[in-house]
């Protein structure tokens, strides 16, 4: 059924009810509408040649339109009939035809802003250096990266924050500013001086160039008080840790004030500060900006009023915001003294010449030295039980990248990897030689048969003799120093051959950790939770590979990881449960180090000697032989040793049965049992290994050095389990300050909703609740104001909603 027609009468009165909605927004609306549906272009101030405004109309069905101003980025549209007022269809074919208002607006929009790009290229390209022009000696400043056109129109350019030139604005000599038609003037501006702590964001050239000469700060130039707001939140995402000054036009005689109202705004969005010129009683009625002031005042007036900058009023009514408390607690530093010194001098001077912090090298020197012990010697840290601990241990550096984890690790571990590339020589020999001797003994077999053949009828017996298998030899299996990334089955398989130990060098071990929680991996985790104890036999069967024994599995495990990541592991870990069986708490050679942004620059070579003498321990500790085909070599605590280890025992056993350490910890901790004793005999097999598998007090006393020092890295990485809120509420403030907090177009929020940060997915703040958990915190510390905006009309729950503090960004 096709619509009535509507009466001139009706459309007409429609045609002015949307006039009217235009006036209301500010601008002139057209003498005339037309009722196309079409964009159509007129005049928002009413002069002629202007052509800034635009509008679409259409009065068949539910008269509705839609209207705008490119210079000021006004949009907005207009119905003849209220939406509650609409039927469902009626309501869907109206938002249909705003839609496709909206997207002809927006083509039309880019294809002028394409064009306009391309004709300010080719202006800017013709016009020349600015080195004299009347407009800037009217004004009294100087030419700033501005140009003259062959009109003799000062010539400004429009750039976004990406350097690319979107417009021009031309400046005749009796000061009439003009845009290019469509050019983009959202978020463009033209820079002036070298940004280096401050940046002043203003409306006009004029103010901008006596802004600069007064103070040297750099300043961006918005055009118009409407583009303030944009340029200052283009330039707070490009620059987050700048201080902003938003300068002010103060338009007293204009109704509402529209540089002081915008200028304030800006400053708000962006928790920047205001600067406003401040005039004495003799001010002239015309002088509203920073260059009226530099003109009638001088330097002083316009560098003590930008100096001067203050919060918005509506910012001086709040604290100011209290320093949230360290989210992570402190460290020991590493100590020379913690090392034996056999290897001292080397990782100190790894350390001296990579600039590294040395608790990375040095943690990786003594896992590695651990994995060539492996079970080949063990100690009973009790007088008379049969307990015996296997001395492999567990490592793992955290750092965020650039602070040389992985360079560190390497070098500690060249030792290493040198043994491996020799063990592999050796091995391409014997292996080779096999290969012949297993040719020759295929050769052997082959003639036997042939003669069995001959003699088979005549000499039967003869001829089984000869049938017998050749002995053929064992293939040669070389034996693994590292293994860098292998499947549980394959590891399986070298450690059978490798049945008194092997270490596993993972550069990232986030992917082994988050791959074992996964859920089929039980098996793999079951796997690497009994290689840590270093005794125990594990058993694969698998219907393809059969049936898999070893005897002894033994890995030591030494990698690097992100604090973030860490963190993010330890929370999930934690709250998920899955830190119950305590794999993470076995990585008790785990050190996150202090970093600092200090660098001396060292071009030296390494302290041979010392290398040489460290090298040297690894190549004897690899020559090191159980005592036996089953049995290691066991060594025993001194009288002296021994009396300190139950000092130490006795009330490091009643903590952590108390109820004083978060769950984590105490798993964590529960594994220096193993620690403390394996890291004695690790030093005496380093520093003296000579003393009849007798144990002294010096290797004790390091050894628990090394648990208190230890003890502290273990606090920080916890904390992410047992302060969640201080580590979340301190990403959160982090975000907010760098001006990551934006919403869908890109703008920087005031404030926000739980959900709306829970979208980003940031680390520790994945879900509203644990946003609003760390909102909370910052809310204590007046950082955030929280408020509850209720659910509208509709009924629904109430929401937090969390304000800003703009002091916090200052």
């Amino acid at each position: 059924m096709s619509a009535l027609p509507i009466p001139f009468e009706v459309a007409s009165s429609h045609a002015q009810a949307f006039q009217s909605a235009i006036a209301a927004a500010g601008l002139t609306p057209p003498e005339t509408i037309i009722d196309d549906g079409a964009i159509h272009r007129f005049a928002t101030g009413g002069r002629r040649g202007d052509d800034s405004g635009w509008y679409s109309f259409h009065s068949d069905g539910i008269a509705a339109g839609a209207f705008g101003c490119w210079r000021s980025g006004l949009q907005s549209t207009w119905c003849a009939k209220s939406d509650h007022a609409m039927t469902d269809t009626e309501r869907d074919k109206h938002r249909q035809r705003i839609k496709a208002m909206q997207v002809q607006r927006e083509t039309e929009q880019a294809q002028r802003q394409q064009v306009a790009a391309i004709d300010a290229a080719q202006r800017w390209q013709a016009a020349t250096p600015c080195t004299q022009h009347t407009y800037l000696t009217t004004k009294g400043v100087q030419g700033y990266g501005v140009r003259t056109d062959v009109a003799g129109a000062l010539v400004v350019p429009m750039r976004d924050t990406a350097g690319t030139l979107h417009s021009l604005q031309t400046i005749t000599p009796d000061g009439e500013k003009r845009f290019l038609s469509g050019g983009r003037v959202k978020g463009c501006y033209h820079s002036m001086g070298k940004v280096a702590g401050v940046l002043v964001v203003c409306e006009g050239y004029a103010t901008g160039a006596s802004i600069l000469a007064c103070t040297g700060h750099a300043v961006a130039v918005a055009f118009n008080a409407g583009n303030l707001g944009e340029v200052a939140a283009a330039l707070r995402a490009k620059y987050p840790a700048l201080k902003i000054i938003i300068a002010a036009d103060d338009d007293y005689l204009t109704e509402g004030n529209p540089g002081m109202t915008k200028a304030r705004a800006a400053a708000m969005a962006v928790r920047g500060l205001l600067a406003v010129p401040t005039f004495g009683a003799d001010r002239p009625d015309k002088a509203t900006d920073f260059n009226d002031l530099h003109q009638i005042s001088g330097v002083n007036a316009v560098k003590r009023c930008i100096d001067g900058a203050a919060l918005c009023s509506a910012a001086q009514d709040w604290p100011e915001p209290t320093q949230l408390p360290n989210a992570l607690p402190p460290v020991d530093p590493f100590d020379a003294e913690l090392l034996p010194e056999a290897l001292r001098p080397w990782v100190m001077d790894i350390a001296h010449r990579m600039q590294c912090p040395a608790d990375f090298p040095a943690v990786a020197a003594l896992v590695g030295l651990s994995s060539l012990v492996g079970a080949r010697a063990v100690i009973q840290p009790k007088a008379r039980d049969d307990w015996q601990v296997v001395p492999n241990l567990w490592g793992a550096v955290v750092g965020r990248p650039g602070v040389k984890k992985s360079p560190a690790l390497g070098e500690a571990l060249r030792p290493l990897h040198r043994l491996q590339a020799n063990e592999m020589e050796l091995w391409q020999a014997a292996h080779d030689a096999w290969q012949l001797d297993r040719k020759v003994a295929e050769m052997q077999g082959d003639g036997n048969e042939k003669k069995a053949k001959g003699i088979a009828s005549k000499d039967p017996a003869a001829a089984r003799a000869l049938l017998e298998p050749v002995d053929t030899p064992t293939e040669p299996t070389a034996r693994r120093y590292v293994v860098n990334d292998a499947t549980v089955e394959k590891l399986g398989e070298l450690m059978q051959q490798n049945p008194w130990g092997t270490l596993s060098y993972r550069d990232e071990l986030y992917g082994l950790l988050t791959g074992l929680d996964k859920q089929g991996q039980e098996g793999s985790r079951a796997f690497y939770l009994q290689s840590y104890d270093g005794n125990q036999g594990y058993t694969f069967d698998r219907i393809g590979r059969g049936t898999v024994h070893i005897p002894r599995v033994c890995l030591a495990m030494i990698g690097g990881i992100q604090p973030g990541r860490i963190q993010e592991y330890v929370r999930g870990a934690v709250a998920g449960g899955s830190a119950d069986d305590g794999l993470l708490q076995r990585f008790g050679l785990l050190v996150w180090p202090d970093t600092t942004g200090e660098f001396i620059h060292v071009d030296q070579w390494p302290d041979t000697p010392a290398k040489q003498t460290a090298w040297a321990v690894f190549e004897r500790l690899a020559e090191l032989q159980p005592a036996g085909d089953t049995e290691p070599v066991v060594w025993r605590f001194d009288d002296a040793a021994q009396a300190l280890f139950v000092a130490w025992l006795v009330p490091f056993e009643m903590e952590i049965r108390g109820d004083d350490l978060h769950p984590a910890m105490v798993s964590h901790l529960s594994k220096y049992r193993k620690l403390i004793p394996a890291l004695a005999l690790l030093f005496a097999l380093i520093d003296t290994p000579n003393s009849g598998g007798v144990i002294g007090e010096r290797e004790l006393v390091r050894a628990l050095a090394w648990g208190d020092y230890l003890r502290t890295h273990a606090n920080r990485l916890y904390a992410a389990a047992v302060m969640p809120e201080t580590t979340d509420a301190a990403t959160l403030l982090s975000r907010i300050k760098t001006g990551k907090l934006m919403d869908r177009d890109g703008v920087i929020l005031d404030s926000f909703t739980p959900r709306q940060v829970a979208q980003k997915c940031w680390a520790g703040l994945g879900t509203p609740e644990a946003v609003r958990r760390a909102a909370d915190l910052l809310t204590d510390f007046d950082h955030l104001r929280r408020d509850v905006v209720q659910g509208g009309a509709a009924g629904g729950r109430p929401s937090d909603r969390y304000t800003i503090n703009p002091r916090g960004a200052l």
